[in-house]
């Protein structure tokens, strides 16, 4: 809905600025465009809780200052607060979609934590075909092509064309690159050479520098909008393995017991969850055991019966309670 932007006032020059209500102006504040207290954040803090389960600690504040500053600029606001009521009263989807994007990190590479990599290619071909992983954090792509990458590489192409990665994100942003499937060079320079050469198409003329996913590796993945924190993802399948990496770690304690209850049903029996380098599930669900390298099994059988977790000699080492030494 658009809005006509109000008549800007004035700033109070950074020499002349006074704390709001008593608050201390921090260290390289002085020189903001906007005035931004502690009120301000507290109230960003809980919309942006109540509507992703983000728990911004109170680093973020220069982050959420930055990154939201960017949305006032873009509406013709003077204040935080007017941003925010705005927010509230117009509950516009786009609005609150820009909210939650500005507030969002993406932090990704092709087979970022690679230990994770060779698990997934042992344990696919000895699961019922046709294999099903969701990466439940897809960001620009790089992940959920490395899922792919993997599972033609431990199926064959044959049999990697019957299974299929589910791709989700907060961040329609994010989504939108990744679909397209293009990268800079640099951004695959690491890789193998054979791998380069298997799975993407070198780019020329207006495209030099760039590399795409190649159309076989692309067909594998299917890219949705989803919120973790949403009481139904509306998902009717099941999956041997979901890969939900460094996004806990933004969620508290009870908000990640909900999304781990919200995996259980939708994984098949022995299923791997794959969790961040620096994630711990160990005390917040029953419902997974510690395997691995912060990998985690399912513990129940197909009849609905928990079962002891197993830990392969490859993969139970190098952890203490789930996290990476």
């Amino acid at each position: 809905m658009a809005t006509r932007a109000p008549q800007r006032s004035a700033r109070t020059s950074p020499e002349r600025a006074l704390p709001d209500q008593g608050e201390l102006v921090r260290v390289g504040e002085q020189a903001r465009d906007f005035e931004f207290t502690s009120a301000d954040f507290a109230r960003i803090r809980e919309l942006i809780h109540r509507s992703a389960g983000i728990s911004l600690s109170d680093h973020k504040r220069d982050m959420a200052y930055s990154r939201l500053a960017r949305r006032l600029r873009a509406r013709g606001l003077d204040t935080f607060k007017q941003y925010l009521d705005l927010l509230e009263a117009e509950n516009d989807p786009a609005e609150w979609e820009a909210f939650t994007n500005a507030l969002t990190t993406n932090l990704t590479a092709f087979f970022r934590e690679a230990h994770h990599f060779p698990i997934l290619a042992d344990f696919v071909p000895r699961r019922a075909q046709p294999v099903s992983v969701w990466c439940s954090a897809a960001s620009t792509g790089e992940e959920p092509y490395s899922i792919a990458m993997t599972l033609i590489e431990a199926l064959g192409e044959s049999g990697a064309r019957q299974a299929s990665v589910l791709a989700t994100d907060i961040d329609t942003q994010v989504l939108a690159k990744a679909e397209a499937g293009m990268y800079q060079f640099d951004q695959v320079k690491h890789l193998s050479p054979e791998r380069l050469k298997r799975f993407f198409l070198k780019g020329t003329g207006a495209h030099a520098g760039m590399v795409k996913v190649r159309p076989e590796v692309r067909a594998m993945v299917r890219f949705e909008q989803l919120n973790l924190t949403d009481r139904d993802y509306q998902l009717r399948s099941q999956f041997d393995a979901i890969f939900c990496r460094n996004v806990m770690i933004y969620f508290d304690k009870p908000t990640q017991a909900q999304v781990l209850a919200r995996f259980e049903p939708l994984m098949k029996s022995g299923g791997l969850l794959f969790a961040g380098h620096s994630e711990n599930f160990t005390y917040v669900t029953q419902a997974f055991k510690l395997r691995g390298q912060t990998v985690y099994e399912l513990t129940r059988d197909a009849t609905g019966v928990r079962t002891p977790s197993r830990a392969p000699a490859s993969a139970a080492h190098h952890t203490t309670g789930g996290v990476t030494v």
